[in-house]
């Protein structure tokens, strides 16, 4: 069975190529796609249509353009794994998963213990909580296995 698969969340360790190298070791029938994991990138989205003074309309522009992108990913997606990182607050991440829940996307949340107070809401409308990268590779095997 073929899935495609969204990566959401913290873009500051390898948790994506984790799972994309689990998913090929395993030989699993996946497409991967992601959020743009450059953050300069990200921030410069909208730049294009024109030079801010004010960093709030930088920032409104380029958000806008990166939902664009990752609304069209998520609903093209077949399943969705939303990683929560220990360093920054991933307010997007949180983003996505509750337009999954929203979609009715099955999505799989990717995060250590000491968060889960905090996120218990998404928790509670994913279809799995994971803390290791391999998990999730597991779950993605299984899900695909005819």
């Amino acid at each position: 069975m073929h899935l495609t698969v969204y990566l959401s969340g913290e873009i500051h360790s390898s948790w994506r190529e984790e799972i994309k190298q689990g998913a090929v070791v395993k030989s699993l029938d996946i497409t991967f796609t992601s959020a743009v994991t450059d953050h300069a990138a990200s921030d410069a989205a909208g730049d294009h249509l024109g030079q801010e003074s004010n960093t709030f309309w930088r920032d409104h522009k380029s958000a806008k353009i990166n939902t664009l992108r990752t609304k069209a990913l998520i609903e093209k997606s077949d399943i969705v794994v939303v990683r929560f990182g220990d360093k920054y607050k991933q307010w997007n991440a949180a983003f996505d998963a509750g337009y999954c829940a929203a979609l009715g996307k099955p999505y799989i949340t990717l995060h250590a213990e000491d968060i889960i107070h905090p996120l218990k809401e998404v928790d509670g409308s994913a279809m799995a909580w994971a803390t290791t990268t391999q998990q999730v590779v597991e779950i993605l095997s299984y899900v695909t296995t005819e």
